[in-house]
């Protein structure tokens, strides 16, 4: 889990990744692709706030990591706890792979899984107020979360 971190407040994405292109040369690999998350404003905003339940969000990564077992790729993963303002980052994930179609495929499903399916609950920061953003959640498979 080296390459799984979790951090207060907004990510530093030029440590992470200069961390993570270090990793990738000792590698031998041919592809280090990422996606950044940027917070947006949308519907006027100030920013957003995660709360993570760090034990599941680790099995979570866990099922991914031995997914990929068979296929010559590593993920990467960082997100943000806490309050995250517009224009700084709360997601960065990579993938490291041999070949870059791999590595563009798996980034592409990494990302669109965690959307649907990590264990990451998100507020907007409104006038200085935390509130739950129930609109852009998903339930969480036998989770009860949410109705």
């Amino acid at each position: 889990m080296e390459y799984f971190s979790l951090h207060e407040g907004p990510l530093n994405i030029p440590e992470i990744y200069t961390k993570w292109y270090e990793f990738s040369i000792k590698q031998n690999c041919g592809a280090l692709i990422t996606f950044c998350g940027i917070v947006r404003d949308d519907d006027k905003v100030e920013g957003l706030s995660f709360d993570i339940y760090e034990p599941l969000l680790i099995s979570w990564f866990k099922n991914w990591q031995e997914r990929l077992q068979k296929e010559p790729a590593c993920l990467l993963f960082a997100h943000s706890i806490g309050d995250v303002k517009v224009g700084e980052s709360s997601y960065f994930a990579g993938v490291l792979s041999k070949q870059r179609k791999l590595g563009l495929k798996l980034i592409n499903d990494f990302v669109e899984d965690f959307k649907a399916n990590a264990p990451i609950w998100k507020y907007d920061l409104k006038n200085g107020e935390r509130i739950y953003a129930l609109d852009r959640s998903s339930k969480l498979l036998g989770a009860g979360i949410l109705s």
